[in-house]
């Protein structure tokens, strides 16, 4: 009898845990339907470079208060993860000024400005591995740093691939690595692989080939 009413005060807690939940997420469903639209009054132009620009703006929030945004305005990119036939992927290994060291990574580019995103990464792909793809299927985009940049990376899984020379732009500096699809999901659960683009390629191509 004992372990009868036990058996009924935990499904009690149970099904008293799950209504709160239930209503811990209408209450957020309903918070995020509300209107949180930051209007822009005004901006200032701080700073003009070869690929960013940034901006100083005043934005109105839905209080009424005025705060200030400083936007970093960068064209956007483009990251490809080709894949063989045998499930193997070619990555890039480079050094990257801002952070001081080197970065294991998807073939990636920027894109100019007006460019679709699908040229971009033909051209990348080729230029940075040598490689054509009979297939570059679009995995949609990341938004890499929302609070304060536009930056967004289209990501691109290339199958179908014809070896041929690369041609990297002029002064970059680059090799290509060959690795099995599931070495490199191995190497992102164990922080070896810490770019983001990357990470979303390899997972992505992971859950639909393996």
């Amino acid at each position: 009898m004992r372990f009868f009413k036990i058996k009924v005060h935990f499904v009690k807690n149970v099904i008293g845990y799950r209504q709160n939940i239930t209503g811990m997420a209408m209450h957020a469903e309903l918070e995020a339907e509300m209107d949180y639209f930051e209007k822009r009054i005004d901006g200032e132009t701080k700073y003009e470079g070869v690929i960013v620009n940034v901006y100083l703006d005043r934005a109105e929030l839905v209080n009424g208060k005025i705060v200030k945004r400083e936007v970093v305005d960068h064209p956007g990119g483009v990251g490809i993860l080709p894949v063989d036939e045998d499930l193997n992927c070619y990555m890039v290994k480079q050094y990257r000024y801002p952070v001081q060291c080197e970065m294991l990574e998807i073939p990636a580019g920027k894109l100019e400005r007006g460019e679709y995103h699908g040229d971009c990464a033909v051209r990348e792909l080729e230029e940075e591995t040598g490689f054509t793809a009979d297939s570059m299927e679009y995995f949609g985009k990341t938004v890499l740093s929302p609070g304060y940049s536009t930056e967004a990376l289209h990501i691109y899984i290339a199958t179908g691939l014809h070896a041929g020379k690369s041609h990297p732009d002029e002064n970059e500096f680059l090799n290509v690595y060959k690795y099995p699809l599931k070495e490199l999901v191995e190497m992102v659960a164990d922080g070896e692989i810490s770019d983001a683009k990357s990470i979303i390629a390899i997972l992505a191509a992971a859950r639909k080939m393996l």
